[in-house]
């Protein structure tokens, strides 16, 4: 999420210009009339409730858009083994009938080969037969062993094909009711915005950046961040370039790049480009990726929104970010406190604490 809707602003002016007609009904003030910042309070509410519980519910798809990738892996690694099994099993029946055969012309003979053996006048060579008999022996044993062997493992991987691939169902039928309910909430934000006038959304704009100034403010008056911030590691600072390099491209949800992000898709690109590769969403960074405090933040760690962890945003340095905000937004530098901080992690922390190499920092960009 962003502090920001200006753009949305002049999106649901036009939209509200368009589609309704001036009056009382074109607006989302209640009755009777509050105090003016009182009215702007519960919009904001109202709006940042329905913003986040999209971008929860972005997170949640895009978690399932993974395991999907995950799942469909697992049924291409399954297939081309089965495919493997297959080859072996027809070698291997190859193999079985021209054993069947030899045997049968071994007992249309008059004498079998150990029968032979028996009457043979030379007894070396009776031996060398008795070897060879053995050895032939040992052979039939193995062919049909590898037949019954490799019938088993084909039809083990084949059930496990299918499960594989009815789990993948199951997961593209989830994923496609979670994206439904994207759109759905997406919707809501959208009805709402349209249901305001042009001016409610200027005020409501002035009220929100008011409102994350003073969360700055407070979080700088706080003692929560350093003075001065230490220079970026060398993964860090390329993770950050990378984002830097993506500002003023839009939000979309679900998006990984490279003409459009959502919040956890930036972060991941940036340090998978960096070579650091983390999970994909807010969540799975929160929970996986080893955790800092906010004083010792550097350019390239990552800060967690909100106590379900549903947004993230990379730390520029001097106390501000760069994130990809919501829908409508583009990737922007805000202050840190756009949004209620959860807390911060480090993609590249080494385990046993030993420092890593620094390259310069990244340069410096004005908020937005």
């Amino acid at each position: 999420m962003s502090g920001r809707f200006l753009r949305l602003a002049c999106t649901a002016a036009v939209t509200v210009c368009a589609t309704l007609t001036p009056g009382p009904a074109a607006t989302a003030v209640p009755e009777p009339g509050p105090p003016r910042d009182r009215t702007l309070s519960q919009l904001l509410t109202d709006l940042q409730r329905l913003y986040r519980e999209a971008e929860r519910a972005t997170e949640t798809y895009n978690a399932t858009a993974e395991e999907l990738k995950e799942r469909r892996a697992e049924v291409a690694r399954l297939d081309r083994a089965l495919a493997r099994a297959r080859l072996s099993l027809h070698d291997s029946r190859g193999a079985a009938g021209r054993l069947a055969r030899q045997q049968y012309q071994s007992t249309s003979t008059a004498l079998s080969p150990y029968v032979r053996l028996l009457l043979a006048r030379d007894p070396q060579r009776a031996l060398d037969q008795g070897h060879v008999i053995g050895q032939v022996a040992r052979e039939r044993a193995e062919t049909v062993g590898r037949l019954t062997g490799t019938e088993r493992k084909a039809d083990g991987l084949a059930r496990r094909a299918r499960t594989a691939l009815d789990a993948q169902l199951a997961v593209a039928e989830r994923q496609r009711e979670e994206r439904d309910d994207v759109r759905e909430r997406l919707g809501a934000i959208e009805e709402l915005l349209a249901s305001l006038t042009a001016e409610q959304l200027t005020a409501l704009a002035e009220f929100e950046d008011k409102g994350i100034e003073k969360a700055q403010r407070d979080l700088v008056a706080s003692g929560a961040l350093a003075a001065e911030d230490p220079e970026p590691s060398d993964e860090g600072g390329r993770a950050l370039g990378y984002a830097m390099r993506q500002l003023g491209k839009p939000y979309e949800w679900g998006a990984e790049g490279p003409e459009t992000y959502d919040c956890s898709g930036l972060t991941s690109e940036a340090w998978g480009h960096a070579g650091t590769p983390i999970p994909r969403t807010s969540q799975e960074q929160w929970a996986e990726l080893p955790r800092i405090p906010l004083r010792d933040l550097r350019p390239g760690d990552l800060v967690i929104y909100f106590p379900e962890a549903t947004h993230v945003a990379m730390y520029a340095g001097d106390g501000k970010v760069v994130h990809a905000p919501r829908t409508g937004e583009e990737i922007e530098i805000s202050p840190l406190a756009n949004n209620p901080v959860l807390g911060a992690v480090r993609p590249d922390a080494r385990p046993d604490g030993a420092r890593e190499d620094y390259a310069p920092a990244a340069p410096e960009t004005s908020i937005r």
